[in-house]
């Protein structure tokens, strides 16, 4: 008894002589940890004020020594540890343990150690055995930056680097500014959004806003625009919201005619995108009445527009709910979400995607498109057209599944991704009709050939036979692949197109006119100085609206007009009723598919005449012809390719100025260089190709045969 007695009476000795500090470092211990009591897991930081930093976040080691007292030659416990775990032990016993153990696997932050603690900061749930009940205590890190508390180091590591990403680099135990105040507010298309300091490369937990898609933001308002101008209100959907800003441009332009629900599955996101909202004066419809309160923007501020803010799967809120837009901007392919997209998208509706997986679709990984699209592909002259073929083939078939069809819009395929744009034709027969037009190509290796497989089943015995060239009986193995399936119909809407730029001259949009010209003269096949914005606007207007006149209107104009044309004539009935049918099949002034490289198809030694002055000579010899904004250089043409370089071989200038070191060149004047040319590539020619100088009227003949004797000689 008497030692016990005098063990307490030293304890009590050692109490007394507690320091100031120590005794504020309890206090400041024990209101952190009434705080962690609250969270099982991570504490709630909704107070940014000021706090001392927790014992176990230490610069250096001998800080973390001097809380031991290690100086004075008597047992000391760990301060990081709890009395069952260590108990008090010697200077050279507690140095090692502070060292190997909480020292040795902290957590490094701007020259600050997190050292791992044992303190019951962090309660662990409760075990029952016997009739024991004990609760553990579990070993974690207490966050420098907010008031979370983690058990596992690496999940500590990855905690601290998502602060830094959200720019959340100053600890809130000393003085520090709101997290808001972090947020970088960008401005476009007179839409303001709040983004995070590392927006261009975020994390997979971040919104994410890439100023290089301003283009495709605006081609999407366009089209959604036009769509505005048929029917109001429209009930559209931005599926993959990030920061809100295109639903935001939607709402403040389009006003009253748009209901707008931007939807996004990441809690972060939704709560950025509810503070776009009222940073735009935007109120929030809640979703449930418990959100009420906190989904209306503060009084005395004028509300612009509504938009209603979800956060669920994509597929969920596309099948739960009908639009009429939507738009789908996934990270990578949008294939897993087309069958969701039509089963409810309302007749006559617009669904645009936009796919950013340029490395499967340009033909850098196949093996990735043939995985999500079910395509074989390989790279060609036309790859950016393939890719956006393969989407629209993929888009065909997820709209055939439910019985629906479609009419494509717009198909833009640019540096960072590729756009569909596509009007739902509700009904088996459109469908029927989309799917027919989902082929397979045929495409020769060695000239860039190319042509579609013709629409019968029957196994062919040459399918070489279908290509216009003749590389395979003069070129050894096989020269040919087949790929596919691929989109064989019209990329281009004229008269949608048409009214696209219309309302961007409405809007504003000068950034978005150069390009939309460029799809009108590619949907037209014709040069741009032939362009006319209003000649024929009306007159594609009207052929296009075949689409948007419902039947009980065209049954209603049809016995209107036969009470104008008066009694006895059955026939003018049948004729308005075969001509509001006719349109929908006739379709010849559709673009040719694909396009020539003129780089690609050049002559070696021979200086190429400029795109435009080439643009004309196609033209003048019969060719319908147009640049392309798949390819600067690119020329969409239905000129034969046997005639392309005929025309580009007569216009293309020789870089020598003498004779050749092989081959006899005997000038002549009448001779005809297309016949001569064509000759040639038809192996009807005798012994030379003809080459004309179009600026000096020379025509050279090179002779073949290589054992000639040369002029030099």
């Amino acid at each position: 008894d008497g030692v016990v007695v005098s063990e307490k009476m030293e304890s009590n000795k050692l109490d007394m002589d507690v320091t100031e500090s120590e005794a504020e470092t309890k206090e400041t211990g024990a209101e952190q940890e009434s705080i962690r009591e609250s969270d099982s897991n991570i504490l709630d930081v909704s107070s940014d004020s000021p706090r001392e930093k927790h014992i176990s976040i230490q610069r250096q080691l001998a800080d973390l020594e001097k809380l031991a007292d290690l100086n004075e030659a008597e047992k000391k416990p760990c301060p990081l540890c709890p009395e069952e775990k260590f108990k008090a032990c010697y200077n050279h016993k507690l140095h090692r343990h502070l060292q190997n153990l909480h020292w040795k696997i902290s957590v490094e932050f701007e020259g600050y150690r997190m050292c791992i603690c044992h303190l019951p900061c962090r309660l662990v749930k409760p075990n029952v055995v016997g009739d024991q009940t004990f609760s553990k205590m579990g070993a974690h890190y207490h966050c420098i930056i907010c008031s979370a508390t983690i058990t596992r180091r690496t999940d500590m590591i990855g905690h601290i680097n998502r602060h830094v990403n959200k720019g959340e680099t100053e600890s809130r135990f000393i003085t520090a500014l709101a997290p808001k105040s972090s947020h970088e507010v960008l401005k476009e298309s007179d839409a303001d959004v709040q983004v995070h300091p590392n927006y261009s490369t975020p994390q997979k937990t971040d919104s994410y806003f890439n100023p290089k898609m301003k283009l495709n933001r605006q081609l999407i308002f366009c089209a959604l625009a036009v769509l505005c101008e048929e029917r109001k209100p429209i009930e559209c959907l931005d599926a993959f919201g990030a920061t809100g800003i295109m639903g935001l441009q939607w709402a403040k332009h389009l006003r009253s005619s748009v209901k707008v629900t931007i939807n996004d599955c990441n809690e972060n996101s939704v709560t950025m995108i509810r503070e776009n909202c009222h940073l735009n004066k935007m109120k929030v419809i809640p979703k449930t009445k418990e959100d009420d309160t906190d989904e209306t923007i503060e009084d005395g501020e004028e509300n612009i527009g509504t938009i209603e803010v979800t956060k669920m799967d994509a597929n969920v809120i596309m099948h739960l709910r009908s639009f009429d837009f939507i738009h789908l901007d996934p990270f990578g392919t949008s294939v897993n979400y087309l069958d969701a997209a039509f089963r409810n998208v309302r007749n006559l509706g617009i669904v645009s995607l936009t796919s950013t997986d340029i490395s499967s679709l340009y033909a850098k990984a196949q093996h990735v498109a043939l995985r999500h699209y079910g395509c074989n592909i390989v790279r060609t002259e036309y790859y950016k057209e393939l890719a956006a073929r393969i989407v629209i083939a993929a888009v065909a078939r997820a709209a055939a599944r439910c019985n629906k069809g479609i009419e494509v819009l717009l198909a833009v395929a640019l540096e960072h991704f590729v756009l569909v744009v596509v009007r739902v034709l509700r009904g088996p027969s459109p469908a029927d009709d989309s799917a027919k037009k989902i082929k397979y190509l045929i495409h020769c290796q060695w000239c860039e050939e190319r042509i579609f497989q013709g629409g019968s089943n029957m196994v062919e015995e040459n399918p070489y036979q279908q290509l216009p060239c003749d590389c395979h009986g003069s070129m050894p193995g096989k020269t040919a692949v087949v790929l596919g399936p691929l989109w064989s119909g019209a990329l281009f809407n004229t008269g949608f197109l048409r009214r696209m730029l219309l309302e961007t001259v409405q809007y504003g949009l000068e950034e978005t006119q150069p390009l939309l010209k460029t799809l009108i003269c590619e949907a037209e096949c014709t040069t741009l100085k032939q362009f006319s914005i209003h000649v024929s606007a009306d007159e594609n207007k009207q052929e296009k609206c075949r689409w948007y006149i419902p039947c009980c209107c065209i049954s209603k104009l049809t016995g209107f007009i036969a009470i104008l044309c008066g009694p006895g004539k059955r026939k003018s009935n049948e004729a308005i009723r075969n001509a509001t049918k006719r349109p929908k099949f006739e379709n010849s002034a559709e673009h040719p598919a694909f396009y020539y490289n003129i780089h690609r198809h050049s002559i070696k030694g021979m200086n190429m005449p400029k795109l435009n002055k080439f643009l004309s000579y196609l033209s003048e010899a019969g060719y319908r012809v147009s640049r392309t904004h798949f390819d600067p250089m690119g020329v969409r043409t239905n000129a034969p390719l046997a005639q392309f370089k005929t025309i580009l071989v007569k216009y293309s200038n020789p870089t020598y100025t003498g004779g050749q070191a092989e081959g006899t060149v005997h000038l002549t004047e009448d001779l005809q260089v297309g016949d001569h040319v064509q000759a040639a590539v038809d192996d009807k020619a005798g012994d030379g190709e003809i080459l004309e100088d179009n600026k000096s009227g020379v025509t050279a003949t090179i002779t073949k045969d290589c054992s000639a004797p040369c002029a030099a000689d």
